[in-house]
């Protein structure tokens, strides 16, 4: 991965003469810079200043240019920073992560702890940028299935340097986790997660049918975290975790809300 710029870091080299250290990789690292009236040298190479580079707006090297990293095919899906390094996206200006109060990142760490990954098997039903995948990389989770439907998201979570890459350890595939959860074997999990976009982008998600699904594959006493936010509680009233919480229990499930989600333990 080449590096990664937003406007505070172009900024700071455009500012900047001789050798400054500054992050290429949205704050996980930091890297020796050189710069001149020519651009930025950079591990042996040259890159030039942009002439136009937008706030919100995450760039990538490809090879002769900073391009954003964004695709459109359909919908518009943007990698967008944030103020604590790890970005989040956004699927037709709508945030799909949190990022107000704190990291995505740190977000998906407390998340991901109250499935206690540890020597588990995990079922990761909505990959996205893969930061729930990397907290139980790092809790020594055994193996993580991560299920992403849309390819673009694949496409800009290349191009993030929080985001995991494959391994033993790690299996991503491009699939609608709906319809792929039939095929896997039941009981085959120790633990789920489970961070759907909001119901009205894919309902099917929430489906009593679905959380059958999910318990089937569940292994006795296994974890789910069930992402739900708050969404329509100020204009209609309409309560969703509670709403999530009681289609797990038809499905076999105890249920503990919890912050922004539901934790439910198969009985």
């Amino acid at each position: 991965m080449g590096p990664i710029l937003t406007l505070n870091v172009h900024e700071t080299l455009r500012a900047a003469t001789g050798s400054i250290e500054c992050s290429l990789d949205l704050g996980k690292t930091t890297s020796q810079v050189e710069v001149s009236a020519d651009g930025w040298r950079y591990e042996g190479q040259l890159y030039p200043f942009m002439a136009k580079c937008k706030d919100r707006t995450i760039y990538y090297w490809d090879g002769e240019s900073f391009e954003p990293v964004s695709r459109y095919s359909g919908a518009l899906i943007k990698l967008v920073p944030t103020e604590w390094g790890p970005p989040t996206f956004e699927i037709d200006g709508i945030k799909m992560l949190p990022s107000a109060q704190l990291s995505p990142y740190d977000d998906a760490r407390r998340k991901v702890d109250l499935i206690q990954p540890e020597g588990k098997t995990i079922l990761d039903t909505c990959g996205g940028l893969g930061y729930f995948a990397a907290w139980c990389l790092q809790r020594n989770a055994r193996q993580i299935m991560s299920f992403e439907k849309n390819p673009d998201v694949i496409w800009i979570r290349s191009h993030n340097p929080w985001s995991p890459e494959a391994d033993a350890h790690y299996q991503l595939v491009q699939g609608d986790s709906s319809q792929q959860i039939s095929q896997l074997p039941a009981a085959s999990f120790d633990a789920i997660l489970h961070d759907p976009p909001r119901f009205g982008i894919a309902g099917e998600l929430y489906s009593q049918v679905f959380y059958h699904q999910l318990a089937r594959v569940l292994k006795r006493k296994g974890r789910l975290f069930h992402y739900t936010g708050t969404p329509n509680k100020l204009t209609s009233g309409r309560d969703v975790p509670n709403e999530v919480a009681k289609r797990l229990r038809e499905a076999g499930f105890t249920t503990e809300i919890i912050g922004d989600g539901v934790l439910a333990i198969k009985k």
